[in-house]
This record gives C-alpha cells, sequence and structure tokens, in this order.
C-alpha cells in the first residue's frame, strides 16, 4: 500500500518551541490517491480546510488562541440557549406556586399530564429537528425553534382550560427538540475529544442556574399581592418567554454551524479549528444521511445501553424538574422558604457538574468512573429519602439536594456520543434514540408523584431508588463493553494510527469501520 507523508503532527512544547512538521500514515488506494471509501467530501462539512490544515504549521500558542475565541463567543450561546430551555420547560414548577391549578381549574392527574405533555412533544419534534440542523445551518434552525417555543410561552398566559395548556405544551416542546440534541452534537464541533466533558458540564450546568434564576423570580413574584393584573403565574411566562423570544435574534446571527464557516474567526483561524476537531477521529458533520449508519445507531451496544440508563434516569428526572417545590413545600416549609431551598439544590447540580467534568479533562479515561461515583451520590441519597423517618426534615432535605448530582451522569451519557461515536448519521439517530428515553422516562416521572402520597410520596421515592440503580448498572457495563474492545482491538490489529483515524473520522466513517478508533473511557 502507498503511503502518503504530507500530514503534519502537532507536538505540545514550550511557548519558546516552535511546531514541527513530522510524517503521518495515511492510507490510499492501489492508484496512490487518498482513499476517499466512494465518498464525496462535498457533503463531509470542513473537509477541505481540513485538508489544508494539514500542509500548515500551528504552534500551540496559536491554537490556545482559536479554542479561546470558541469558548469566549460559542459555550457562553450554548449555556443560555440551553438555560432558557429548561427554566421555559420547568415553568409550571414556579407557577404551581401561585394558584396556577386553580387558575386553570385542573384536577386529578391533569397537572401530571400538563408537566409530562411537553416531553411528547418533544419526542415527535426530536426528529424533523435532527434533519434540519444536519441538512441546514444550525444556528438558524435553533433560532427559528427558539423564537417558537418562546411564543408557546408567552400564548401560555392565555390559556385558561386545560386542554388548550395541554396544546400549547405540546407544541412548546416540539420547538424546544432541537436544543439539546444539537448543542450536543454542535459540541463536538467545536472541541477536541478531551475538552468536550468539561464543556459540555458547562453549559449543562445552565440547568441549575436557570433553576436558581427561576427560584428567586419567583421570590420576587411572590412579593406582589394575590389580586395583581396580570396574575401572579402568568408574570413567570411572561418574562421567560419574552426573554426567550429576544434570545433567538442573538442565537440566530452569531451563532455559527460549524468550524468551517464561523464569521468571527479569521480564514486561517476556522483552518485550525477545523484542525482541532479532526484530532477527534470522528467527523464534524456530514449533510448526507446514511441508511446503513441509521442501521447501526438503532443497533449499537452503546446506544441500547445509554437508551436504558436515560430512560431509567429520566423517571427521577421528571420528578425532580416538575415536583421540587411541592415536595419541598409539603416538608412544612413556606411558599418563599421553599423557592430558596429548591435553589439550594440547582447550586449542588452546577458544582456537581464542574467538579466532574473538571476531573474527567485533568484525569485520562476517567469519564465513566466519573458518572459511576455520582450515580453512586444519587442512589443513596433515595434511599435515605425513602426510608429515613419523616420527622428527619433536614436530613431529607439534603437527600433532595443531592440526588440533582445525577446530571453528571445524563452529561457524560450525551459526551459518549459526541466523542465515542464516529459518522454524523450514526451519532444524530444515536442521540435521537438516547432522547427519545429521555422523553418518555420525564414524561413517566410525573405520574410517580401522587398528591393522596403526601407529605412523604413513597412511590416518588421508590421510583428515585430505582432509576438510579439501574443508571448505575448500565454505566458499569458501558466502561466495560468499551474497555474490552479497547483491548481486543489492540490485540487484533495492533496500536492505533492516529493520522488515519482522523483521516477516516474526516471522511464520515464510523468506528466500527475505522479499525484505528479507541475508545475515551
Amino acid at each position: 500500500m502507498a503511503e502518503s507523508k504530507n500530514t503534519l503532527k502537532h507536538i505540545e512544547g514550550s511557548d519558546h518551541e516552535a511546531q514541527k512538521v513530522a510524517s503521518e500514515e495515511i492510507e490510499c488506494g492501489s492508484n496512490g490517491q487518498l482513499n476517499t471509501a466512494d465518498e464525496s467530501h462535498e457533503d463531509a462539512v470542513g473537509y477541505s480546510q481540513y485538508r489544508e490544515g494539514l500542509r500548515l504549521t500551528i504552534s500551540p500558542s496559536e491554537e490556545r488562541r482559536v479554542r479561546w475565541k470558541i469558548d469566549l463567543i460559542v459555550l457562553p450561546i450554548f449555556f443560555w440557549t440551553q438555560c432558557l430551555q429548561f427554566m421555559d420547560k420547568t415553568a409550571l414548577n414556579y407557577a404551581n406556586l401561585f394558584d396556577y391549578q386553580k387558575a386553570l381549574k385542573l384536577q386529578g392527574t391533569d397537572f401530571n399530564y400538563l408537566s409530562a405533555m411537553v416531553y411528547a412533544g418533544y419526542f415527535f419534534g426530536q426528529y424533523p429537528c435532527g434533519w434540519l440542523i444536519g441538512r441546514y445551518p444550525a444556528q438558524k434552525v435553533l433560532g427559528i425553534s427558539c423564537l417558537l417555543w418562546g411564543l408557546m410561552v408567552v400564548l401560555l398566559t392565555q390559556c385558561r382550560t386545560f386542554s388548550s395548556a395541554l396544546a400549547v405544551r405540546f407544541f412548546m416542546g416540539m420547538f424546544e427538540a432541537a436544543v439539546t440534541p444539537g448543542l450536543t452534537l454542535m459540541t463536538g464541533f467545536w472541541y477536541r475529544r478531551k475538552e468536550i466533558p468539561l464543556r459540555q458540564c458547562i453549559w449543562y450546568s445552565s440547568l441549575g442556574i436557570g433553576g436558581i434564576v427561576g427560584s428567586y423570580i419567583s421570590t420576587g413574584v411572590a412579593t406582589l399581592p394575590t389580586n395583581s393584573t396580570p396574575e401572579r403565574w402568568q408574570i413567570i411566562f411572561y418574562v421567560l418567554g419574552g426573554a426567550t423570544m429576544l434570545w433567538a435574534v442573538i442565537l440566530y446571527f452569531l451563532l455559527a454551524d460549524t468550524p468551517a464557516n464561523a464569521m468571527f474567526l479569521t480564514k486561517r483561524e476556522r483552518i485550525i479549528a477545523v484542525w482541532r476537531s479532526s484530532e477527534n477521529e470522528t467527523g464534524i458533520k456530514n449533510k448526507v444521511f446514511k441508511r446503513k449508519q441509521a442501521l447501526l445507531g438503532l443497533w449499537d451496544p452503546k446506544t441500547l445501553l445509554l437508551f436504558t440508563s436515560v430512560f431509567a434516569a429520566a423517571i427521577p428526572n421528571g420528578v425532580v424538574n416538575s415536583f421540587s417545590t411541592v415536595i419541598i413545600r409539603d416538608m412544612g416549609f413556606s411558599t418563599s422558604k421553599t423557592t430558596q431551598l429548591k435553589s439550594v439544590g440547582d447550586a449542588v447540580q452546577v458544582v456537581a457538574l464542574i467538579i466532574g467534568g473538571t476531573i474527567t479533562l485533568k484525569v485520562p479515561n476517567s469519564r465513566l468512573l466519573t458518572a459511576t461515583a455520582a450515580n453512586i451520590v444519587c442512589t443513596v441519597s433515595a434511599a435515605l429519602m425513602a426510608y429515613l423517618p419523616r420527622s428527619n426534615t433536614w436530613g431529607r432535605l439534603v437527600c433532595f439536594w443531592l440526588v440533582n448530582c445525577q446530571s453528571v451522569g445524563f452529561t457524560i451519557s450525551l459526551v459518549t456520543i459526541s466523542s465515542n461515536m464516529g459518522g454524523y448519521t450514526h451519532r444524530s439517530i444515536a442521540s435521537a434514540m438516547v432522547f427519545t428515553a429521555y422523553c418518555w422516562g420525564n414524561f413517566a416521572g410525573p405520574f410517580v408523584v401522587k398528591q393522596s402520597e403526601a407529605p412523604t410520596y413513597p412511590s416518588a421515592t421508590a421510583g428515585l431508588l430505582a432509576g438510579y440503580s439501574i443508571k448505575f448498572g448500565c454505566h458499569l457495563a458501558l466502561l466495560a463493553y468499551m474497555f474490552f474492545t479497547n483491548r481486543y482491538r489492540n490485540r487484533k490489529y495492533g496500536p492505533a494510527n492516529k493520522a488515519a483515524s482522523n483521516e477516516a473520522g474526516m471522511q464520515d466513517l464510523t468506528e466500527f469501520e475505522n479499525k484505528n478508533f479507541r475508545y475515551v473511557l
């Protein structure tokens, strides 16, 4: 087999040391041309910049400048988009404190269905949204989605019947479906494999920040008179929906689809950014839907394990997101005190995600072990909530705060998709599968909270314990699968050829086709 030695190797060194050019082996066809695997590179986003990057000498300091530029522009946009999406989705949690159920004359399990319906919309919306993000500029898809779901939040102020609110919540979920799956895929466009977990944890920690902001908005609303116009629960929807619609404009015009067309980067910086992403060995984005990869995404063992773990964890997540204020209030606290105490749990979530992301950045192959540690905290906390006596109010409250560590495991699940799955269609289908589990788990979650069981809610605490236990087992199984697959590949194929693996990723090959691919644990 012929060999090409025109690729440079990035060598980290001291600041005064220039980057050196070295040779890397890249697989070629029998005619001496680069093997394209019968692939049209026109559909592989960033491939031309990647090839240009192979001929450049890139210093470590230059690469760091590009990374900082991405951190300062892209990461905050991801953060606040996810934050607003979460606040809008869980706004019912706060409206519930201000006679929302009474205003709509809700009875029985009506509020449970209203809380859950957004996830039904999410399920039906994620497939068209995922296709649109792959086919068209992601920032435009996200910007339009953001505008429409913000409008749905505002329309909730006009809903005075259960059926009208249910319909609006459904469409709101459809439009929100572009956000978390889209940002998960896009994180892999912008960052190296080792950088992805911390960045994903940072923007996903916006859920905790959103919870804190929502709590203090509710605290402010609670100071208004009960007969205010508009009603207090309406004010919450006006504030959140209006902020989301304004943010949609920023999202549409400032965010870039991929590093290959980022207007805030110079031409050379775009090449460097794409070259950095090629190191992930998974490629960036491909505009063609590939049936073979789609089928692989459905049956990939990693996808099935993630599907199971996310579904199991999403049930308690639905409880925490929709009923945390109710559960805390029924421990014996006032409305204003409840919103303040809920914000402590949100702060725990932020701290856990930042600690977890930092560990995965600093300690090699620590991702699933970090998730496992967080899973243990959640499982033990859920067990204590179930079995501590009712009189131990603060002990049960602290345990309820600690279950917010579950976000670490969920974020690691998303990182597995973005950094351990090659082939854009494969990743997209795996993401859709995982978020299908997320939707239906969250849909089921509110129904384990039974008002007749107040104030102890034994079914809800049992649901938390069961969900976190299953998630714990799935993550251990995923760790074992990837560890032994790496060992098998090393024995059969020898040490991985990093340059050839980068090339295979940019040609949109999956990790099953790319024999030089090794999983990051």
